[in-house]
């Protein structure tokens, strides 16, 4: 089954975007003073079609969750046990996600997609949890494809049906994140079929691998990769074959996201393989996204720079969840005010008055 890429969306608004660029230009301070701050608030203004930007007051993390067959095959230094125990903290509203996101008025939403046991509680929306799993857990990558094409395009649409709500819900700015043990190693997967590059290049230690866990779990992208082949050319094939169900409803979500005109903060290396995917699906997607931050994880780093996104952050953070990201919103919201707020240079200095002439005699 061949997949055609969707046609190319409509980009940020190109006039304001300059707009912004020039009201920037003319602020008081010197041409670039404020760095990076200066192009993120232009973005936004070009995101929502209007200089100034409005200020980010609604911006959500929706957390996808799964479990991964290949976390019974010794790519993680953790059971998939925890993946139950941390969604669950995350719908509690006690997890790594909630005290970040807690400290910036972000608000948190976590989708069962694929986990292998039933998570109790409901989400940010009031349906339980996991009102929308497509599947228990995925396959072993490396044995089997990880899911059907079938399951693949039911959790693209999951991801779209996400988006569509917390942007109706009023939504300014989106942010996707991620808890499933294991899930490391199909985000590199993808990343370097998307990219034809080797399991070594790609494959990190993720939830702290030593040495021999390391070498193992390269030897197992590796495996995956060869037994993919050349299906891997294609996205879907490609998202089905060495993804998963979470991480396909995430890529659902970040097409979702730009195909409504609504910009979207990346994470690290899971989401990061999610962009890549979304933008092979639909391209033109990477317009709407920045990069929140830098993961250690090597193919987070080379999936960045092939989408163009340069990482607003870069502080060692490997927890996901979406942290990343969400860390870096006020640095967001920081540009926007700039945007907004700053005085241009022609307001505060002085012009020169005419002086009257002298009184003839």
């Amino acid at each position: 089954m061949s997949t055609a890429p969707a046609a190319p969306i409509t980009p940020p608004d190109a006039l304001v975007y300059a707009e912004a660029r020039s009201r920037s230009d003319a602020q008081a301070k010197p041409l670039g003073a404020l760095g990076r701050l200066e192009e993120l608030g232009c973005w936004i203004a070009a995101c929502q079609g209007v200089c100034p930007p409005e200020p980010l007051d609604d911006v959500r993390v929706v957390v996808f969750a799964g479990d991964h067959g290949v976390s019974e095959h010794g790519v993680s230094a953790y059971p998939a046990a925890v993946t139950t125990a941390i969604v669950a903290a995350v719908a509690a509203g006690r997890a790594g996600i909630n005290a970040i996101a807690g400290a910036h008025g972000v608000r948190v939403r976590a989708v069962d997609v694929a986990c292998r046991d039933d998570i109790p509680g409901s989400d940010a929306s009031g349906a339980p949890i996991g009102a929308h799993k497509i599947r228990r857990s995925s396959e072993p990558l490396h044995l089997r494809d990880a899911i059907t094409l079938d399951e693949a395009q039911a959790a693209l649409a999951l991801g779209d049906a996400v988006a569509a709500q917390e942007i109706a819900d009023g939504a300014q700015l989106l942010i996707v994140g991620d808890v499933g043990i294991g899930n490391t190693t199909p985000a590199a997967a993808l990343i370097a079929a998307s990219y034809g590059l080797p399991a070594a290049t790609v494959t990190g230690r993720g939830t702290g691998l030593d040495d021999a866990g390391l070498a193992a779990k390269t030897e197992l992208i590796a495996t995956a990769l060869t037994r993919v082949g050349d299906r891997a050319a294609d996205p879907l094939t490609r998202l089905a074959a060495l993804g998963s169900a979470d991480l396909a409803a995430a890529v659902g979500f970040v097409m979702g996201a730009a195909r409504r005109g609504v910009p979207l903060i990346v994470d690290g290396v899971i989401a990061a393989a999610e962009a890549t995917l979304a933008e092979a699906l639909q391209p033109g997607t990477a317009a709407w996204l920045r990069a929140g931050h830098l993961s250690p994880e090597p193919a987070c780093a080379i999936a960045l720079e092939r989408l163009g996104l340069e990482p607003i952050l870069a502080l060692g953070m490997r927890l996901g969840e979406g942290t990343g990201a969400v860390t870096a919103v006020p640095i967001v919201r920081t540009a926007v005010a700039v945007q907004r707020d700053l005085a241009a240079l022609a307001d505060l200095v002085a012009q020169p008055q005419p002086q009257p002439e002298p009184a003839r005699a």
